[in-house]
């Protein structure tokens, strides 16, 4: 075979080191084609160690063997986490399938902490506390010690040597096979955990979706979200000033935003705003009593005096000058106008997707500063009233379902119970989020008139959930129930864990849904230059080539009926989204 190589581990076995061209042809010998598993461990200086079915490759032509084999074979990449697809990206290769180990594990067994001791250990049955740490021994040195045959990943006693967990394998081709064919011996134990699930829909495509969903975080933190830094700095300057070139100068623009609202009393003194209990009392001395300082009830409140008004506006421009301003830009955005920042497929709560450096949370003022680069657009799609029509498909109530069907969901339901839109919307919401009280309780026992089956399967959830019983999403995912410790009312304490259970239930599967779009927009997307720079909750942003803007946006429509049809299998809900064509985007709908 040309160049071909060979590397002979301690237990004799024989790992062909090949190159890039020759290494497809070894793939497909082995069984390998589109779809199939293949571990993969990427290591460094152009190791890469690949595992298909029981045979071992590995080869020193690492990035371009990965991209050939992704071009010419197309499988589906088993790999420990998004990590790999990390460095893949440095190396400019984007792999279009994943079966990645952390976020299966996060489905198997719930909550966010992973990592392959973890996953390794919950699929054999060890306790990961008791499992050992990192020592001094060399990976290929030495003799078969009393814990094995070091030039294997796992010892003994079944667990994994603390130095292939530390990366020891990635300098070696015939350790990064080995490390390639743990993470395949892994994925089939998780294939069989999966299968062996009683779920309504389909865990082993949530898997794939899932783990395609952490290709796309790596690719989102890789890509960026274009800003437009100039546009960015002014809105900074209308808010907070020009950019302080000292210390002194921050304290000055600190004391007079301070100022604008401490002008409003008759003794201006002794304030400190940002002291929730200092801004209550100031509240107090102009006849305004509050049990907090939320924003939502203060504005309620602008009317009844200035000072209210001018502290909520001090609060955005504080936010400005604090979490979101010149440092941060500096921070988190590069020299080429993209922010970035890391992201996580999963919440470990109901799964939604997060992320870090603000792209979560970025201020509404600041929008306008997120444009689509010269020659390009946006195209953002965001998802409408998601989480009643995913209760109508978990739970297949056919009336609820009817109302489905329509644009406006809370329209139908306002018929059937015979009140207005706003009532229908407080009874939709106060069914999910287990509101008991008020016009909230009124609307929530029309609800169970009118789609009594839907709301079985939320009080059956809450039920679950009041007995600290784990539950699973409609796709699978483990959702766990937290303990009540030192609760003065337990009973209020359970009621609390039922509301976040039917919940979850629900924005889990919701997140589940999200995602199965995600990454249906990313494949399809690929040949008209579509790349996804944001996901929002349930809102996608996608930069495109300006000519193929309405091509994105046609295409958003129809993969949300792809994957909504796929993952719903046969409850005939209508999903929609709303989709505009931007330059900014602050100018999409809100």
């Amino acid at each position: 075979m040309g160049r071909e190589r060979r590397a002979l581990g301690q237990d004799g076995r024989v790992t062909p080191v090949l190159p890039a061209a020759e290494l497809v042809a070894a793939v497909r010998a082995a069984g390998g084609g589109a779809g199939a598993l293949v571990g993969l461990a990427v290591g460094v200086h152009g190791t890469v160690g690949l595992c298909v079915g029981e045979v071992r490759l590995a080869s020193a032509d690492g990035a371009a063997a990965v991209a050939a084999i992704e071009r010419e074979v197309g499988p589906r990449w088993v790999i420990w986490s998004g990590a790999t697809a990390s460095a893949l990206l440095a190396s400019g290769i984007r792999v279009h399938r994943a079966w990645d180990l952390l976020a299966v594990h996060r489905i198997l067994f719930g909550g966010w902490r992973a990592d392959p001791v973890r996953i390794w250990c919950r699929l054999h049955g060890l306790d990961h506390e008791r499992g050992p740490v990192l020592g001094q021994l060399d990976l290929l040195g030495g003799s078969v010690d009393d814990d094995g045959d070091p030039s294997l990943p796992t010892r003994r006693d079944g667990f994994l040597r603390p130095e292939w967990v530390a990366g020891a394998w990635a300098t070696h081709p015939a350790a990064a096979a080995e490390w390639a064919a743990t993470a395949l011996a892994a994925a089939l134990a998780q294939q069989q955990r999966l299968g062996e699930l009683s779920v309504a829909g389909d865990v082993l495509a949530l898997a794939r979706a899932e783990s395609t969903a952490e290709l796309l975080c790596a690719e989102l933190a890789h890509d960026g979200l274009p800003v437009d830094v100039p546009t960015a700095e002014a809105i900074m300057a209308a808010s907070v000033g020009p950019r302080p070139r000292h210390e002194a100068e921050a304290a000055a623009g600190r004391a007079a935003r301070d100022a604008a609202v401490l002008a409003h009393l008759v003794v201006p003194t002794g304030i400190d705003l940002r002291s929730p209990t200092d801004v209550k009392a100031m509240l107090r001395r102009v006849g305004i009593d509050v049990p907090d300082t939320r924003a939502w009830r203060l504005e309620a409140m602008r009317d009844q005096h200035p000072v209210v008004d001018a502290l909520l506006t001090w609060r955005k421009a504080e936010r400005i000058a604090t979490t979101f301003g010149y440092g941060w830009l500096d921070a988190n955005v590069g020299h080429d106008g993209r922010l970035r920042g890391e992201w996580s497929g999963s919440d470990g709560a109901a799964g939604r997707m997060t992320a870090q450096a603000g792209l979560h949370n970025l201020p509404a003022e600041l929008r306008p500063a997120v444009r689509a680069e010269p020659g390009h657009v946006f195209v953002r799609a965001d998802l409408g009233q998601i989480e009643p029509r995913v209760l109508a498909a978990v739970s297949r109530d056919t009336a609820f379902i009817r109302a489905a069907q329509e644009d406006d969901l809370y329209a139908p339901v306002a018929t059937r119970l015979g009140v207005d839109r706003p009532a229908a919307k407080i009874a939709v919401l106060a069914a999910m989020y287990g509101q008991t009280s008020g016009t909230a309780g009124q609307a929530l026992r029309g609800m169970e008139t009118a789609y009594p089956v839907a709301m079985k399967y939320l009080s059956d959830a809450a039920t679950v959930g009041m007995e600290g019983r784990e539950l699973r999403t409609y796709g699978g995912r483990l959702i766990r129930m937290y303990d009540i410790e030192n609760a003065g009312d337990y009973r209020s304490a359970a009621a609390a864990r039922g509301r976040y259970a039917r919940n979850a239930l629900v924005q889990g599967a919701a997140a589940e849904l999200f995602k199965v779009w995600a990454v249906t927009v990313r494949a399809r997307g690929a040949d008209l230059g579509a790349r996804i720079v944001l996901c929002l909750h349930d809102e996608l942003l996608v930069h495109c080539p300006e000519a193929n803007g309405a091509a994105v946006a046609q295409l958003l429509v129809d993969c949300l009926h792809e994957a909504s049809t796929r993952w719903q299998q046969g409850a005939g809900v209508r999903f929609v989204a709303d989709v505009s064509i931007v330059q900014s985007w602050a100018d999409a709908k809100a």
